[in-house]
């Protein structure tokens, strides 16, 4: 009877985080059709409209704030709003526009990019000609993102070359470490946006190309080329990827 019991509260408790979890995708379908920092109404008002219960909103409320979807501000005219888009890591001639966790995200781009030359050396020494292959592949994406004219297509496709870089090197816990590093600032990207007169596009054409002189350098075991090339990366226009 007791083993009865636990499992009904396991299954009453199951239902209410699918309720909560409902009314927060309600609420984040409401965050996508307005401008961010917009607001959405008092807790009220979307409680009623999601047609759940004080405790089960507070659930999806507590949900929504944990993805940076939504802030909450007390007092008259306060409510919930759709979190703005806080620009914070430059790329050169642009920046990445992020969710709530800018701080998290800014301290990941820092260690990350004092992780770059350690994991540049190791590729020197340990990159097959498939690991080579395979970083042109990547490299092949980023043009086709420039031909596009797809900033966020660019930058997803430039994580995703970094990424392939880690993954040569023998130690696992570098290895590990820059990938979710890489992993955390892609999940609180929301955008990439213009920071500058020169046009976004003319500024990532400029980025394919130091990363394709840069896998250019790893095939040719060119040590001194390579560290420079990722430090004109990491350091000339101050950018995160």
């Amino acid at each position: 009877m007791s083993r009865g019991g636990r499992g009904g509260e396991s299954a009453a408790r199951s239902t209410a985080l699918g309720r909560a979890e409902r009314a927060a995708e309600r609420v984040a379908k409401l965050v996508e059709s307005v401008p961010p920092g917009s607001r959405l109404g008092t807790k009220e008002e979307l409680r009623t409209l999601c047609d759940v219960s004080v405790g089960t909103f507070n659930e999806a409320l507590r949900l929504l704030q944990s993805r940076g979807l939504v802030t909450v501000k007390p007092g008259p005219g306060g409510g919930l709003f759709s979190a703005e888009q806080s620009p914070m890591a430059r790329l050169g001639n642009a920046v990445l526009a992020l969710d709530a966790q800018q701080n998290d995200v800014a301290n990941a781009v820092r260690i990350r990019d004092a992780l770059d030359p350690l994991l540049i050396e190791d590729a020197l020494w340990h990159a097959s000609p498939a690991d080579i292959a395979g970083l042109r592949e990547h490299i092949s994406a980023m043009e086709w993102a420039v031909s596009d004219a797809d900033p966020v297509g660019f930058v997803h496709a430039n994580w995703r070359l970094h990424a392939a870089i880690a993954a040569i090197s023998p130690n696992a816990l570098l290895s590990s470490l820059y990938t979710s590093l890489l992993d955390l600032i892609e999940e609180h990207t929301l955008s990439v946006l213009p920071a500058s007169d020169q046009p976004l596009a003319e500024y990532i054409a400029q980025r394919q190309e130091l990363h394709r002189a840069l896998v250019d350098a790893l095939d040719r075991r060119d040590r001194d080329e390579a560290l420079r090339l990722i430090h004109e990366h990491n350091t000339s226009t101050a950018e995160p990827h």
